[in-house]
């Protein structure tokens, strides 16, 4: 090469007037795209941060001049930046990143993805992100028809790739010189590693977490149909399938989050043993659990699954007495309350599942299967008041239930109301 300019330097008082004139309709066009972004990555279940910025005419100037410069060294076209208008979208997982570029694949034509910091081992240290270029749809090219622009920018990081990104920012990238001391280079090489094993870490708990809930939920589902089974079906009453107790799909507040990871993976085998009907497998395995040092609320989980599983089994002394164990352990469990009941029920002791209905009512007064199956034992000991009561509160919180409808009538009838 020669050494001319392969272009002209930009006269930086046009670029900026036309920057200052389109400024309006810039902002408008970051606002649709992260309208549709957020809409497309929440359609898919993803719970995004967005931060949307257009960037700033010195910023915008400074890289022109950077990819001129280039071109003058590589003799390649120049090219305008990409990233006049850009989307960070973060996330809390490392799994909602592929998650995300596959959403955004399917609803945005994707013209690069660069995933940055992916070349780089351990010892060295640099943010990593996805950086996802893709052009403007064509309904908001004739939206905002005055822009020249097709292309904009989307930044896929979690939480802590943001984090170390925004500390770096200011250490490396604003400064005039970057770390050349080994010390603290191997400094900021290790904080990358904890941030970057962090981010391993919760996700392999979430993950963990999802395996263990997609468990209850089966075993809960099974559970509950014991009870149609033994309750409802012996009973004045036939309840709709799948409306034997409370709904809790999703979530479980007794349950730790977190322990040892033995007791995790026998946790989640005695589980998988208990939603395959191998009821006989689960109990030895929680038993097994129960032989460990143990915190009184684990502990007291683990009782009250036993006593799931000897419900399941028809055991329901056993099931009683683990019941009232994780009760004793725990004694805000209004669950266990809630089941013990149900034992009793079955057996036909109705005083006592009435105690136990009212023991979990008095923790948790907002259930309506504890106030539904409490006015079934009334019903079972000829208390109709009492039932009459029980069914319009479980009423004010499921106004439509079949069941409760069910009962109330036939309670007004014996009182000929």
């Amino acid at each position: 090469m020669d050494g001319d300019l392969i272009e002209p330097i930009p006269d930086r008082r046009l670029l900026e007037a036309d920057y200052v004139g389109h400024e309006d309709s810039y902002h408008g066009l970051l606002a649709s795209l992260e309208r549709q972004v957020r809409a497309t990555l929440e359609a898919a279940g993803l719970k995004p941060g967005i931060k949307g910025r257009v960037k700033s005419f010195d910023s915008l100037y400074k890289k022109r001049l950077r990819l001129l410069r280039k071109a003058r060294e590589t003799g390649a076209p120049q090219g305008l930046p990409a990233d006049v208008i850009g989307l960070r979208v973060v996330f809390p997982f490392l799994g909602d990143l592929d998650a995300a570029e596959i959403a955004l694949r399917r609803a945005l034509t994707l013209v690069e993805v660069e995933r940055k910091g992916a070349e780089r081992s351990f010892k060295e240290f640099g943010y990593e992100s996805i950086h996802l270029l893709a052009k403007v749809p064509d309904r908001l090219l004739a939206e905002f028809p005055d822009l020249d622009l097709e292309i904009f920018e989307i930044q896929l990081r979690t939480i802590l790739q943001e984090a170390w990104a925004e500390v770096e920012h200011e250490l490396v990238y604003k400064a005039e010189l970057s770390p050349l001391d080994e010390p603290l280079r191997r400094k900021l090489a290790a904080l990358n590693a904890n941030l970057s094993l962090s981010d391993i870490i919760f996700q392999e708990i979430r993950d963990y977490q999802h395996r263990l809930g997609a468990e209850l939920f089966s075993r809960r589902s099974s559970f509950y149909a014991k009870i149609e089974e033994a309750v409802d079906g012996s009973t004045i009453l036939e309840a709709p399938r799948g409306a034997a107790g409370p709904s809790d799909a999703g979530e479980d507040e007794d349950l730790p989050s977190s322990g040892a990871s033995t007791i995790d993976e026998l946790l989640l085998e005695a589980l998988y043993a208990h939603n395959r009907k191998n009821h006989s497998a689960a109990i030895e395995i929680y038993r097994a659990i129960l032989g460990n040092q143990l915190s009184p609320e684990l502990a007291s989980v683990v009782h009250k699954h036993r006593g799931m599983a000897f419900f399941s089994e028809s055991r329901y002394d056993e099931a009683i007495a683990d019941f009232s164990v994780a009760i004793d352990l725990n004694p805000g469990c209004y669950k266990s309350a809630y089941f013990r009941g149900v034992v009793h029920c079955v057996v036909g002791d109705y005083g006592q599942a009435i105690s136990d209905f009212s023991l979990s009512l008095r923790i948790n007064p907002y259930q309506f299967f504890a106030l539904h199956r409490r006015a079934q034992a009334y019903w079972h000991l000829g208390d109709y008041p009492k039932a009459l009561a029980d069914c319009e509160e479980a009423m004010k919180i499921e106004p439509g239930s079949h069941q409760a409808l069910q009962l109330r009538d036939l309670v007004k009838e014996k009182l000929r109301m």
